[in-house]
């Protein structure tokens, strides 16, 4: 459980994440560069993420002049990365004298790992090995496909995360106008259907001090390779960067607990 994390970012910081997003952007002009995360939503775990070919990086922003409130921290920066298996990345980042507009204070993409301090060259890590999603990565992906259609219908998201062991996943405000909350799970083929959580009841008292309105959210994945043919289809592991089938019905509300 994870209560809302409500931390107001800066019009500064949000001007170097802007910065730092665009910088990030131009190095592939081409495109192949498919953003995670990119939004002010919290909570911060990384600042900016990406995945370009089979490899995920995630980036925290750094002020060299120590200026700057940053959300989140270093912990939560390897919590992600490790247990998606991607680059911890740092991007220090210094605002100009002149002007105030902030740039990159290292060369080529900007980033360092955050363990080794060395420069990294996302381009040069990519490889042609499959790469099987991790748990947290395909939970990740799945609530992405409930934001995106929360937002597309008009929602206003207050939190959202894909750490498979917290409950709930997204926080919004809905037709109530007050704060409403989703649980999402995702399975793999030859699983259809994901089952609600049996700490159901546990999850929504949890809730119940911000919000009786709760939701779950069911998202399926199979690979596009996967064939179908039979019931006893070997299922076809989800490799990163490579095209899935997705299904998701919509929210199904809850009984709401009584206060």
């Amino acid at each position: 459980m994870y209560d809302i994390e409500m931390h107001e970012v800066s019009p500064e910081f949000t001007k170097c994440w802007q910065a730092a997003g665009l910088h990030i952007q131009n190095q592939m002009r081409d495109g192949g560069l498919n953003w995670l995360r990119a939004n002010l939503t919290p909570p911060f775990l990384e600042h900016l993420s990406f995945r370009l070919g089979n490899q995920l990086f995630f980036i925290r922003i750094e002020d060299v002049d120590d200026d700057l409130d940053l959300p989140g921290n270093i912990s939560g920066l390897y919590a992600i990365a490790d247990s998606c298996k991607g680059h911890a990345c740092l991007m220090p980042m210094m605002k100009k004298f002149l002007g105030g507009n902030w740039v990159t204070d290292k060369p080529g993409w900007g980033l360092i790992d955050a363990r080794t301090g060395t420069i990294i060259d996302p381009i040069n890590l990519v490889s042609d090995e499959k790469i099987e999603m991790t748990p947290w990565e395909l939970q990740d992906f799945a609530v992405q496909v409930v934001r995106d259609y929360l937002k597309k219908d008009g929602y206003e998201l207050m939190s959202t995360q894909g750490n498979p062991a917290v409950d709930p996943s997204i926080w919004f405000i809905g037709d109530s106008k007050g704060p409403e909350w989703v649980v999402v799970r995702a399975v793999h083929y030859p699983e259809r259907e994901a089952k609600l959580p049996e700490n159901w009841n546990n999850i929504a008292q949890m809730c119940a001090k911000l919000s009786l309105i709760g939701y779950f959210a069911a998202v399926s994945f199979a690979s596009d390779y996967q064939t179908f043919e039979t019931e006893d289809d070997h299922p076809v592991p989800l490799w990163r960067g490579h095209a899935v089938h997705v299904s998701y019905k919509g929210l199904v509300p809850m009984p709401r607990l009584s206060r």
